[in-house]
């Protein structure tokens, strides 16, 4: 593909280009996801209901999803079907008594890319971590 002449051109090329390669991290990104929730549901390990962070950390909502924690921090988490979350949410008024509804996203090669130092870790090493620490996860 050629590369466009005017500026307008060149800054939609390289938007379409980078979101062809999230879809492809994604994509691969996804496989391992899948492979965890596999490998977590043939070890047995106990799901929990996610809950949603805000914020501002302020406060916790239920969700009405069960899955498993990938972050001490609780801020992702996986479905036994593959799905992949990020719990983080805005401030919501009666959030806490009426839960709030997360969709899934798709998941990144690199959680937490753009995170302070120390705060982002490869997707596969995240989910190997996971399951060797099974149900000991301290949630």
């Amino acid at each position: 593909m050629n590369e466009p002449n005017d500026a307008g051109e060149r800054a939609d090329y390289h938007v379409r280009m980078q979101e062809k390669r999230r879809a492809r991290e994604s994509a691969r990104a996804q496989v391992l996801v899948d492979e965890f929730a596999r490998n977590a549901r043939e070890q047995g390990l106990a799901t929990t209901e996610l809950t949603a962070r805000t914020w501002k950390g302020s406060g916790r909502y239920n969700t009405g999803v069960r899955g498993w924690y990938l972050r001490l921090d609780r801020s992702v988490g996986v479905d036994p079907d593959g799905r992949y979350y990020t719990l983080l949410v805005p401030p919501r008024p009666l959030a806490r008594f009426r839960g709030v509804e997360v969709a899934p996203s798709d998941p990144p090669l690199q959680v937490g890319e753009g995170a302070r130092d120390g705060e982002s870790i490869a997707l596969s090493e995240l989910l190997r971590l996971r399951l060797e620490a099974g149900d000991d996860f301290v949630t």
